[in-house]
């Protein structure tokens, strides 16, 4: 167990794991290349590789989401790709269930055995995340040729569906540092499939804050947070979300969601419980079947809207 000190005080500079860091770096690196993954990937770091209780693990890693989300979210606000009806309607429903989730998920039990329910429910949610990135990454694809012909007009918002979406992803974020990104993103393309890519990660950014804010507040609350911990990761991720926002539009999205899914997978089982044969048969079927799959979804990219000719009136007909 990587021991990083407790609570709020006592934290120099010595108590901040070079390794941890090391692994913000390359977690903040992957958020800023494919904007997602973040809480889906470090918290199961800290958890499988650091041997951090999952409670302190998805304590930390919220609080330190917290100084990363604004970013992005502040620069979607500057250049008005921001729904804000959305957003709100969105926060009604998150803000009050991801400050529950902290509180609920303590229903499960107390000590080692409320540890081991913690670590199921996160592999289960990075299930659920692995199966958004596809999601998201299909019907992104889908999306293309209405992001080319939308004027990028006001949507007309859906509050009952926002509200209940913003519950039940703020739920699980609370419970498990997972879904503020991967998982309401996908939901908000099924409730406004009209909604432009870029209006869409501006309000999915946008609203996170608010959401991790509450579920990172929670945490701090009861005690599920380590400073050490959560200085650790921001020392490695607030440079690598840099360097990954760079060179996203140079990243091949092909190569690289394949690869976070796999990974993510990878954790999801680990945390279940899967025996080292059950999990290699696992990787071994995510490597054949990943690669078909990103193809089906590159060929969606690259398919062209087909153009339907307008029908021609009799006075436009050439005698």
């Amino acid at each position: 167990m990587v021991q990083l000190g407790s609570g709020l005080g006592g934290v120099g500079l010595s108590q901040i794991d070079p390794l941890v860091a090391l692994a913000g770096l390359l977690v903040g690196f992957v958020v800023g290349l494919t904007g997602m993954g973040g809480g889906a990937l470090m918290t199961p770091i800290l958890v499988i590789i650091f041997r951090v209780h999952p409670l302190a693990a998805i304590g930390s890693d919220l609080v330190a989401s917290l100084f990363m989300k604004p970013v992005g979210g502040f620069v979607h606000w500057r250049q008005r790709t921001v729904e804000k009806s959305i957003v709100k309607w969105l926060l009604i429903g998150s803000v009050p269930a991801a400050f529950a989730g902290v509180f609920v998920i303590r229903l499960f039990g107390a000590g080692d055995a409320l540890q081991t329910h913690v670590q199921l429910l996160l592999g289960a949610a990075l299930l659920v995340a692995c199966v958004g990135i596809v999601a998201k990454s299909y019907l992104g694809a889908r999306r293309r040729a209405l992001d080319q012909s939308n004027d990028g007009g006001p949507v007309t918002s859906r509050p009952g569906l926002t509200i209940l979406v913003g519950a039940v992803v703020g739920l699980i974020v609370g419970m498990t540092s997972v879904g503020s990104g991967s998982l309401m993103i996908v939901l908000l393309m099924v409730v406004y499939p009209t909604l432009t890519s870029r209006r869409l990660v501006g309000t999915d950014l946008v609203q996170a804050v608010p959401l991790v804010g509450a579920a990172a507040l929670g945490h701090v609350l009861v005690g599920d947070f380590t400073l050490g911990l959560t200085l650790s990761i921001l020392v490695g991720s607030i440079p690598g979300v840099y360097v990954g926002s760079r060179l996203s539009a140079s990243a091949p999205d092909m190569v690289v969601r394949p690869i976070l899914v796999f990974v993510l997978a990878a954790s999801a089982m680990k945390l279940l419980g899967f025996s080292n044969t059950e999990l290699l048969i696992g990787l071994i079927v995510l490597a054949l079947t990943l690669p078909p799959a990103w193809l089906l979804i590159d060929a969606q990219t690259r398919a062209r809207p087909r153009i339907v000719p307008a029908p021609v009136s009799g006075h436009d007909r050439v005698a």
